[in-house]
C-alpha cells in the first residue's frame, strides 16, 4: 500500500511537470484522472500516509484558511523602472563603465502578483506573498493548488534550504472564463488578469483557488548556498528540478542585444497567452551584483523597462445598451474599426453611467481606446481638440431599451437595473439560458435560439415552464421536427436527476455562482433548510459574505420565487443533497465546530465529514455560535485567541474521537482537554514561519 501510494505520487508529479511546465503530456486526461482517483482513495483509507506535498492537494480544500503574517528572511526589494529607452541605455552604460565585461539577463516582466516559495530538503515548505517587502501572508495552501508549482523537486543538486521567487498570474483563458461566470451571476468582472490573480491568491477557500486556473513563472533564486555563481546558471539548474522557468529569457552582453530583445518582446506581446507589461534587465554575476550594491529600496543591478499602454484613437459612433439576465444595463460603445494590440476593435465597454460622466464621453467624439489587461477594450479618454462644437453631453437612458420599464439603481452599486424581471424579454431568455447551461441543468438539446423561439411563441415564460412542454407543442415550431422534439423532451426529463447543488446554481440567485452553490448545498443539505436560514446562519457558510447572504435571504422572502420553486419541486427536481454514507448518530447534533491545524489520524476533509455524519455543523470561523474549536498542530493563533476570548471549548483529535464514539455522550466531553495558549502556538507553528523568503 505504502509503495503504491509513493509510486502514484511520483507518477502524478511527473505528469504534472510534463503537462504544465513542459507542455508535453504523455498520458490522456482519463489516465491521469484514474491515477488521481486511486491516490485519493488510498490516502483516505490510510490517513497515516498524509503528506502536505502529495499531488492530491492540487484540488484544494473547502475549509477556510486564516493567513498568517510571515517575516521575510531576505527583504523583497522593489525594482526601479523606466519607460524611456534612453534612461535604460544610461543605466546599462553606467554598469558597463564600472564592470566592463558585465553580462545581463533579460526577462519578460510578468503582470501578476509576486510570490516567494521556500523549499527544504526538496519539498515545498511555504509560499508567501510580497506584502510590504518586509513581511507577507502565508498562502501555502492556495499555492499548492497551482499545478505548475513543484511540490517535490526532481533531480539532484538543489540546496537543502533555498527560495524561488516568481509571479503568480492568471492566463487569458482562465480570466475570460472567470469574468464570464462573474457577469452571469451579476458580479462585477475583474478589470484585468493581474487583479484577478491577486484576488484569487488571497481567497480563504483553496478549492475555489484550484478552480480558477492560476499559473506561475519562477525567475529568481535566493539562498545562502546556491549551486552556481550566476543568475543564468541557477535558473537553468532550477529548470531541471521541475520549476517553470520562462524560455523567453536571454543572456545579453551589449546594449544592442538588450534593445533587440526589448523590441522582439514588444512584438510578441499581443500573441502571449498571459500578460506582460515590460522587460526586466538584471546583471548576471552575483559577484558583480554585490559590487554594485543596492539602495534602501531597490537593487542597483536590475531595472524594469515598462511598455506604455498601447492606445488607438478612433471615433465613437453610437452607444448600445445591453440587458443581462439579472436586469443589469451595460452600455457598449460602437466605434469606427481600429487596429489595437493585434486585433481590430469595433466595440468597447463603457461600464456604467458614472464612467461615461467621469470621462465626459459624447457621441461623435474621438476617443482613446486601450485593452484592459490586453484583453477587454475600454475607452480611457477623449481627445478634446477633436471635439465638434455640436457635441452635446451624453444623456444616459432612464428606461429599459427592451421593455420600457423605468430603470433603478441599487444603493452602493454603479450599474442601473431594469426591475421588470417578469416581463423583460432579455431577462426571461437569459434566466432560462442560464438554467439549461452545462454547469447547471445541462439540457443540451435546448439552445439559446430555441429558447428565444419558445419565449416568442408564448410556450415558456420562466424556467418552470420547461417541465410542462410536450412533444406535440414542439413539433410544429420552425426548425424543429418529431425527432428534435423528442430529443428535447428526453433531455428535459433527464435533467430531473441533476444533483441539488447544480439545481441551486441553475436558479440564478444573484451572486450565487457554481462554487457558492456547492458550499450552500453542502452546508444546509436541502432547499428547505436553506430557504428557512437566517442571514447569520447563511454567513456561517464558507465564502458567503454579507452581500451574498442578504441576497439569498431576500430571494427566499419573495412569494413569486417560492411559487416558482414549488413548481420545480412538483416537476421532480432534486432539492436535497446526496447523502454521503450512513448516519453515524447524533452525538454532535446542533453543535457548531471549527477545525484548525493539521491532524495525525484524519485529514481535515475527513473530520468535516465526520462532523456532518454525527449531526454537527462545520463553521469556517470562530464566533459566538461556535461550540468547539477542534485544534491540531500549527493551528492559526488568531482562531485560538478568539476562541479563548469567547470561552469556546478547545478540543484535540482524541477528544473529538471520544465525542463521536457510540458510547460517548456530549456531556462527557464538555471540558476542554487541550491546555494550549496563544503564546505556545505562536512560538511553535507560527514562529517557524518567520524564516521566510523574499521576492523582488
Amino acid at each position: 500500500m505504502h509503495k503504491e501510494i509513493q509510486q502514484l505520487r511520483e507518477a502524478l508529479a511527473k505528469h504534472n511537470w510534463l503537462y504544465y511546465v513542459e507542455a508535453q503530456p504523455i498520458v490522456s486526461d482519463y489516465e491521469y484522472d484514474a491515477m488521481m482517483r486511486r491516490l485519493v482513495e488510498l490516502e483516505k483509507a490510510h490517513p497515516e500516509e498524509f503528506d502536505p506535498n502529495s499531488p492530491s492537494v492540487r484540488v484544494g480544500s473547502d475549509l477556510a484558511n486564516d493567513f498568517q503574517t510571515v517575516v521575510h528572511r531576505y527583504p523583497m526589494l522593489s525594482l526601479g523602472n523606466t519607460y524611456s529607452l534612453e534612461e535604460l541605455s544610461e543605466f546599462c552604460d553606467k554598469i558597463c563603465r564600472e564592470i566592463p565585461d558585465a553580462e545581463f539577463v533579460c526577462e519578460q516582466k510578468f503582470d501578476g502578483t509576486a510570490i516567494s516559495l521556500t523549499y527544504q530538503d526538496g519539498k515545498l515548505l511555504r509560499a508567501v506573498t510580497r506584502g510590504d517587502g518586509e513581511k507577507g501572508d502565508d498562502v501555502t495552501a492556495n499555492v499548492r493548488t497551482i499545478r505548475s508549482v513543484p511540490l517535490v523537486l526532481m533531480g539532484e543538486g538543489y540546496p537543502d534550504y533555498f527560495e524561488m521567487r516568481g509571479e503568480v498570474y492568471m492566463p487569458h483563458s482562465s480570466f475570460n472564463r472567470l469574468n464570464a461566470e462573474r457577469e452571469d451571476i451579476g458580479e462585477t468582472p475583474f478589470a484585468n488578469p493581474r487583479n484577478a490573480a491577486a484576488g484569487t491568491l488571497k481567497l480563504q477557500n483553496s478549492s475555489v483557488v484550484a478552480e480558477r486556473g492560476l499559473e506561475c513563472f519562477l525567475y529568481y533564486m535566493e539562498g545562502d548556498n546556491l549551486p552556481f555563481a550566476s543568475h543564468w546558471e541557477n535558473l537553468e539548474a532550477a529548470r531541471g528540478w521541475g520549476f517553470r522557468i520562462s524560455k523567453q529569457m536571454r543572456l545579453c552582453r551589449s546594449w544592442a542585444e538588450i534593445a533587440e530583445y526589448i523590441d522582439q518582446t514588444a512584438q510578441l506581446r499581443s500573441e502571449l497567452p498571459y500578460d506582460i507589461d515590460g522587460v526586466v534587465i538584471k546583471v548576471n554575476s552575483y559577484a558583480d551584483r554585490r559590487r554594485l550594491g543596492s539602495t534602501a529600496k531597490a537593487p542597483r543591478w536590475a531595472v524594469a523597462y515598462k511598455y506604455k499602454a498601447e492606445q488607438a484613437l478612433t471615433r465613437l459612433h453610437s452607444v448600445d445598451f445591453q440587458v443581462g439576465r439579472t436586469g443589469a444595463i451595460t452600455p457598449v460603445a460602437n466605434l469606427q474599426p481600429v487596429h489595437l494590440a493585434g486585433t481590430t476593435v469595433k466595440r468597447a465597454s463603457l461600464h456604467n453611467a458614472e464612467q461615461i460622466a467621469l470621462l465626459d464621453i459624447r457621441l461623435g467624439d474621438m476617443v482613446y481606446v486601450e485593452k484592459g489587461g490586453e484583453i477587454i477594450p475600454k475607452i480611457t479618454g477623449v481627445e478634446l481638440s477633436e471635439r465638434s462644437a455640436e457635441c452635446v453631453p451624453f444623456e444616459y437612458i432612464t428606461h429599459c431599451p427592451e421593455c420600457g420599464a423605468a430603470l433603478v439603481r441599487i444603493e452602493g452599486e454603479a450599474k442601473h437595473y431594469c426591475p421588470n424581471t417578469e416581463s423583460c424579454p432579455p431577462q426571461i431568455v437569459g434566466r432560462i439560458v442560464h438554467f439549461i447551461s452545462r454547469k447547471a441543468m445541462k439540457i443540451e438539446s435546448l439552445g439559446e435560439e430555441t429558447i428565444e423561439l419558445l419565449v416568442r411563441e408564448g410556450l415558456v415564460s420562466d424556467i418552470a415552464d420547461i417541465y410542462s412542454l410536450t412533444v406535440e407543442q414542439l413539433v410544429p415550431l420552425p426548425r424543429l421536427g418529431q425527432k428534435s422534439a423528442e430529443n428535447i423532451i428526453a433531455s428535459i426529463e433527464e435533467s430531473k436527476q441533476v444533483p441539488f447543488h447544480r439545481v441551486l446554481f441553475a436558479l440564478g440567485i444573484r451572486y450565487v455562482g457554481e462554487t457558492t452553490a456547492k458550499q450552500l448545498a453542502a452546508h444546509f443539505g436541502s432547499l428547505d433548510a436553506l430557504k428557512n436560514a437566517s442571514v447569520d446562519e447563511l454567513l456561517e457558510t464558507p465564502e458567503v459574505g454579507d452581500k451574498i447572504a442578504q441576497t439569498i435571504f431576500d430571494y427566499f422572502r419573495s412569494d413569486d420565487n417560492l411559487a416558482l420553486i414549488q413548481r420545480l419541486e412538483s416537476a421532480g427536481l432534486q432539492f436535497v443533497a446526496e447523502q454521503k454514507g450512513e448516519s453515524g448518530g447524533a452525538q454532535l447534533s446542533g453543535l457548531g465546530i471549527v477545525i484548525s491545524g493539521t491532524f495525525v489520524r484524519h485529514s481535515r476533509e475527513e473530520l468535516k465529514e465526520l462532523i456532518e455524519k454525527h449531526g454537527g455543523k462545520n463553521l469556517s470561523s470562530v464566533s459566538s455560535k461556535t461550540d468547539y474549536l477542534l485544534a491540531g498542530e500549527n493551528m492559526g493563533p488568531a482562531k485560538l485567541k478568539k476562541a479563548e476570548s469567547l470561552g469556546v471549548k478547545i478540543i484535540s483529535e482524541s477528544d473529538f474521537e471520544q465525542m463521536i464514539s457510540a458510547e460517548s455522550s456530549i456531556e462527557s466531553a464538555t471540558e476542554p482537554i487541550m491546555e494550549v495558549t496563544v503564546e505556545e502556538i505562536t512560538s511553535s507553528g507560527a514562529g517557524a514561519s518567520a524564516e521566510q523568503g523574499s521576492l523582488f
